[in-house]
């Protein structure tokens, strides 16, 4: 389970929509499964299918979340033309079997959708998110 703030979804949202064409993606910190804090992250891919996160901007980001007594609880991207669910470079990168990784689908711009996933060992299993 993973509780995001409204006002935390619509950066998620608002970001996702900055971004568009290409995906965006960022670091959800917190204690728990509580997030706390949303890190919008540069997309070094550039790319309308797939993300990656400059090395020294994420060294940076995890520093600053650990100097605050937090920890990564996920990580968060955008799909702009699929749906929220992850795809197969997505369960390639999923490098962090305790993160939840949260992904908005802006494929029908009126309705955008966030769901939130566990991947381990490839497997994907989808978590509740709770909004509030």
């Amino acid at each position: 389970m993973l509780y995001l703030s409204k006002e935390q979804a619509e950066i998620l949202l608002a970001h996702s929509k900055k971004g568009f064409p290409n995906e965006v993606c960022g670091i959800l910190a917190g204690k728990g499964e509580k997030v706390e804090k949303t890190y919008q992250m540069a997309n070094s891919d550039k790319s309308a299918e797939t993300f990656f996160m400059d090395p020294q901007e994420q060294l940076k980001v995890m520093k600053e979340i650990r100097n605050q007594d937090m920890e990564m609880i996920g990580i968060y991207h955008s799909h702009p033309h699929t749906k929220s669910y992850p795809s197969a470079h997505d369960v390639e990168l999923a490098f962090y079997p305790e993160a939840s990784y949260v992904i908005v689908s802006l494929k029908d711009q009126d309705n955008p959708s966030i769901r939130s996933f566990k991947v381990v060992e490839g497997k994907i299993s989808e978590e509740e998110l709770i909004i509030k």
